[in-house]
This record gives C-alpha cells, sequence and structure tokens, in this order.
C-alpha cells in the first residue's frame, strides 16, 4: 500500500486536462506509440467532436523513482458543471488532486466549485499551471490568484505545458511525495466503493470500484450492500488502457469487477461491495441519489420502438449515474419516458447518445424544471411536468427552484451579463474583483429561467469569456401560470409550459408566430391559440389551401356562385371534425430556440 497512489485531475473546460493526462500516459509508459493518439482518455466520439469529457475515466501507470516501482491510478474527472456528480464520485475514491488552471484563462467558475468539492473530501491539493508554452500566458498574475485561492506558497506551485511536455516530470514526483498512501487494513472484513460502471452486451454489467478496506480475490462470494444482491466475482483486475484480470486485489487498490450481471438496476453507483461470510459493519458513506433539476419528455417517433427505446435508456443510465427516468404517455405523441437530468448540457448529451449508440429516432418535449405546488387543502405534491398541474381552483400557490449562480468575467462586459441575469428575474448578491480586470459575480436566479437559453447568451455578450457555475439554494414562491397552446381547439400537451406570468403573454405570442410557419397548411384553416386556463392570450391562423370552385361558373348571377361556396363550406366543415392536425418535429425544437 505503501508505494500506491490514487489521484483525480480537476479543472475547468479547455484547460487542459486531457493532454496533461495524455503526457503523463506517455511518461510512465503505460501507452505504446501506436496506442498513442490525442486525448487518448477520451474514448467517445462525442468527447472528441466537443472537446469536453464527459465520462470520468480510470487507468492504472507503473512508475519507477530511486529503484521503487509506484503504483499510480488516475480517475480522469469532467469539467462541465453539468457532470459534477460524476467528479464527486472520482474525488471519494481518491487522496489527491492536481489542480490544473489555465496560464493565459487564470481561474474559472468551475475550477472554483470543484476544489471546494475536493476540500470537502480533505484531498492534498497540487497547483499545476498549465499552457506555460503560450504567448498570451500571464504566469505572474495567475500565481497570484492561485495563492489567494487555496493559500499555498507560490514554490508550490507547479509550471507546466502538457503539449510540450514541460514540467511533467515535476508533477510525478509531486503526486509521488505530496499525496498520501492510501490508508486501510487489507485484513479487515471487504468494503470497496464503486464509483462507476458500463454495460458490455457479452460480458452484462461491468463495475469500476475503489477498496478501502478488506482484500478481493478471484470468484469469491460478494454481496452489495445498497441492492442486498449477491454474486460470484467471475473475473477481478485492474485498468489500464485495456482491463487487464488479476487474482487479487486489496486495500488502497482500484479495479473493475466483472459478475456477470445482466440487469441495469441491480447495480448502483455509490453502493458498496462486501462479502457474503465476512460483511463489512457499516456502508461507505457520502452517497447520494443524484436530484436531476431539468426534465423533458423523450419519445420515440414510432410507437413500435417503445420497449428498445426503454433498454437503450436502461443501458445508458449504468453508464450515467445521473439519468433517472420514468414512464409517462402524452395524447399527442403516445407512449414514452419522462426523463431528469443535470442540466442542458447534460440533456442534449443523452439525446445524442441515443441516437448514436442506440440508433434511437426520438422526439423531445420542451424541458422544464421542478416545481412544488400547495394546493387549498393544504398539501404539497411535486410537478415535474405541465400536464400534472392540477386546476387553477385548487391552487394555493406554487414554489419554484432558485440557484446561487456564480459567474467570472472580465470587467469590461459587467453592465452586460447584470442585464441579462436582471431580465432573468435575478438578483445580485455581490461583486467582487479578483484582479483589476477580471470579476466574480453571485446572483440568485429562479432554475427555470435559465433552462431555455441562458448559458449561450452568456457566452454571446462575454464574447467566450464569462465562465458559469451554478448550484441550487432553495425553494421560493413565485408567481407562475400554465401556458397551453391550443390547435383548433385542442390542447397540444407536449407544448405546456410553466412560465412567469410576467413572461407570459410575451411568449406565447411568439409561440404562436413560431408555429404558423412550421405547421404545413390543410385543406381548412387551422386556429392556434395560446391560453393561460380558459383566456385565450395570443391567436394566429394557418390559411387553408382552397380550390377555386367558382372558376368554372361564369355569367349568371351572384347566388349561383354562392351555392357553390356554400357547398366547399359544408365540405371543410366536416373535414376540419375529422381532421387532425400533425405537430412535425421541427415545431418541438423550435420551441427550445425561441430567441
Amino acid at each position: 500500500m505503501e508505494n500506491i497512489r490514487n489521484f483525480c485531475i480537476i479543472a475547468h473546460i479547455d484547460h487542459g486536462k486531457s493532454t496533461l493526462a495524455d503526457r503523463l500516459l506517455e511518461m510512465t509508459g503505460a501507452l505504446t506509440e501506436r496506442q498513442m493518439q490525442n486525448q487518448v482518455l477520451d474514448d467517445m466520439d462525442l468527447e472528441r467532436e466537443r472537446g469536453i469529457t464527459i465520462k470520468s475515466h480510470a487507468i492504472r501507470m507503473d512508475y519507477l523513482n530511486n529503484g521503487i516501482n509506484y503504483k499510480l491510478n488516475l480517475i480522469d474527472t469532467p469539467g462541465h458543471v453539468d457532470f459534477s456528480y460524476e467528479v464527486s464520485r472520482a474525488i471519494a475514491a481518491c487522496e489527491g488532486a492536481l489542480l490544473v488552471i489555465d496560464a493565459t484563462q487564470g481561474i474559472q467558475a468551475q475550477t472554483i466549485s470543484n476544489l471546494y468539492l475536493a476540500l470537502d473530501h480533505n484531498l492534498e491539493i497540487i497547483p499545476v499551471m498549465n499552457k506555460m508554452d503560450s504567448d498570451s500566458a500571464m504566469p505572474d498574475e495567475v500565481e497570484d490568484q492561485i495563492v489567494d485561492l487555496i493559500g499555498c506558497k507560490p514554490e508550490e506551485i507547479i509550471r507546466a505545458s502538457a503539449r510540450t511536455g514541460m514540467g511533467i516530470e515535476e508533477i510525478l514526483h509531486a503526486i509521488i511525495t505530496r499525496i498520501p498512501a492510501p490508508k486501510g487494513d487489507p485484513e479487515a472484513p471487504l468494503q470497496a466503493l464503486i464509483f462507476d460502471s458500463l454495460f458490455n452486451q457479452f460480458r452484462g454489467v461491468i463495475a469500476y470500484f475503489r477498496i478501502f478496506n478488506g482484500t478481493l480475490n478471484r470468484n469469491d462470494y460478494v454481496k452489495f450492500a445498497q441492492t442486498d444482491k449477491e454474486y460470484h466475482a467471475d473475473e477481478i483486475g485492474v485498468l489500464r488502457l485495456t482491463q487487464s484480470p488479476v487474482e487479487s486485489l486489496s486495500a488502497g487498490d482500484v479495479g473493475y469487477i466483472i459478475s456477470g450481471i445482466k440487469t441495469a438496476k441491480e447495480i448502483k453507483v455509490g453502493d458498496t461491495i462486501t462479502h457474503v461470510t465476512n460483511p463489512c459493519k457499516t456502508a461507505i458513506e457520502g452517497f447520494k441519489n443524484v436530484k436531476p433539476m431539468v426534465f423533458a419528455g423523450i419519445y420515440p417517433t414510432d410507437s413500435d420502438d417503445y420497449e428498445d427505446l426503454r433498454a437503450s435508456i436502461e443501458k445508458l443510465q449504468l453508464n450515467d449515474a445521473s439519468l433517472s427516468f420514468e414512464p409517462e404517455s402524452s395524447a399527442a405523441l403516445g407512449f414514452g419516458f419522462r426523463c431528469g437530468f443535470l442540466g442542458l448540457l447534460h440533456m442534449e448529451i443523452v439525446q445524442e447518445r441515443l441516437d448514436r449508440e442506440f440508433d434511437m429516432d426520438i422526439i423531445n418535449t420542451v424541458p422544464n424544471v421542478m416545481y412544488k405546488v400547495h394546493t387549498t387543502k393544504g398539501e404539497e405534491f411535486e410537478v415535474h411536468n405541465p400536464s400534472g398541474m392540477p386546476d387553477v381552483t385548487q391552487i394555493d400557490y406554487v414554489e419554484e427552484p432558485y440557484i446561487l449562480a456564480q459567474i467570472i468575467s472580465k470587467s469590461e462586459y459587467t453592465g452586460g451579463i447584470m442585464t441579462l441575469c436582471m431580465d432573468k428575474r435575478g438578483t445580485l448578491l455581490n461583486q467582487v474583483y479578483l484582479t483589476q480586470d477580471r470579476v466574480e459575480l453571485n446572483f440568485e436566479l429562479p432554475l427555470g429561467e435559465i433552462v431555455f437559453d441562458f448559458y449561450d447568451k452568456l457566452k454571446s455578450i462575454s464574447k467566450g469569456y464569462a465562465s458559469f457555475d451554478y448550484h441550487i439554494s432553495g425553494y421560493k414562491e413565485a408567481a407562475l401560470a400554465k401556458l397551453d397552446i391550443l390547435l383548433n381547439g385542442d390542447p397540444v400537451d407536449a407544448l405546456s409550459t410553466l412560465i412567469h406570468r410576467d413572461n407570459a403573454y410575451d411568449f406565447g405570442r411568439r409561440m404562436c408566430e413560431k408555429l404558423k410557419e412550421l405547421i404545413p397548411r390543410q385543406q381548412y384553416d387551422v386556429a392556434i391559440q395560446a391560453a393561460i386556463g380558459s383566456k385565450i392570450i395570443s391567436r394566429e391562423t394557418v390559411k387553408a389551401v382552397r380550390k377555386d370552385v367558382t372558376a368554372k361558373c361564369y355569367g349568371g348571377d351572384i347566388t349561383r356562385k354562392r351555392k357553390l361556396l356554400e357547398k366547399q363550406k359544408k365540405g371543410k366543415k366536416r373535414m376540419r371534425q375529422v381532421g387532425n392536425v400533425e405537430v412535425p418535429q421541427s415545431a418541438f425544437l423550435a420551441v427550445l430556440k425561441l430567441d
């Protein structure tokens, strides 16, 4: 155990975390030249295209120093705010962390929030200033920021460049000398923490774990504490670039276990593995079921694919513990699932992965957040879907979730950012100048207001410089209204939204105008209306495609023309009674992109 080091890398998006991991793997000989490629741990196409880490990864490296062979377990973490649960699991399995900060950009919001997460778990922090080879690097300025943030000495900060390999040797030396070896008793009852899992169609569920106490051998009879299921450990091993089986793992080790689990529900990330015969007395603490923040309906485009979609979401949930779902049905879209996500990027990634990895064609409804409804009878319940709102007469008041938002930006964009947050019903809590031209703004905002396009607007106002991080602060009473969209008098439940009364009229009008462009013309007039309760607040009409029935009528009395028009009118009326208006998929997507 003296020679094991478990560590993770925490950083903001695009601060060079994946490239630094590449250099560490190269330097320790964990990769051959043939296996080497940029961002080798980002093995999903989606991660490479977007340049972000979505999944946390784990890999073992061997490093020889002064004749001693050290085992270094790197547990890579994502950097985006929506994947903070992944980060918390990785941190719980480590004793130390490399805090990577871009020398050209300085400290960003996500860096601070992940750092606090690491400090809560008492991790040893090694600050690394990356991208020192860049012409726009500001080493002295960023060094002052780091010293202010974590209170270390300037000489403790390692200056490095992941691209050129500068400072990598120094980082490896710091990992060995500064990060403590894992504590634990190999002779105690087995106590191992599951920090990730994935599904293999040939082997079943593969769980990644870190052992805190005890020893695990191949073919041991083990059980999972939360689900109370028992299995034989068919194969255990360590995580190199590929999985490499071993006979035994003990306290401090990070590895994987394959035990022929076929159903996704039987494994929970954060669960504790222990022996059936000699179980540990307590499970490992600090893990919780993740609370989703944004909800949206996912429906198959073909209703026959419903069961395939269920299987796909279950397999995806194994690899992404923060996704939750439950079945629901909609009059407009048939049977589907109500899914909970941590944020909008998380939602986008899940939809993209369903399409790529499972080849599912899906329709998704307007995203919304969870509200607490208090009825006149004194009951309280949660509403995830606008169609679940009770009648207006039964509602006493509604509470919506609020967030504490932390925005770090250049000071020249402060005015634009404040205007944006005020427009979203935000309250400025405080404003701190970190340096002469960098400012930190703290706002209290309703979560429902940032679900749509807040992040995109923030980036465009600040020319991409602002960084944004948030956490939930609680619930507050709000004047909310349920906005329904009616087509020919029939509500389309998939387009219903819960919105603040002040914004309802404007939003309803824009939705009607957008739908008028997107809904194809029928043989009869289609009325598109936005309504709150029984009050219509906006209306647009898609004009009918008409045939000129009076063309053959030349001359004669006006009553001849009128007779033909009346006959056409009756036909249109009958058609409207039996016809229904199809809402194209582009209409559901357009609602998300309303400016």
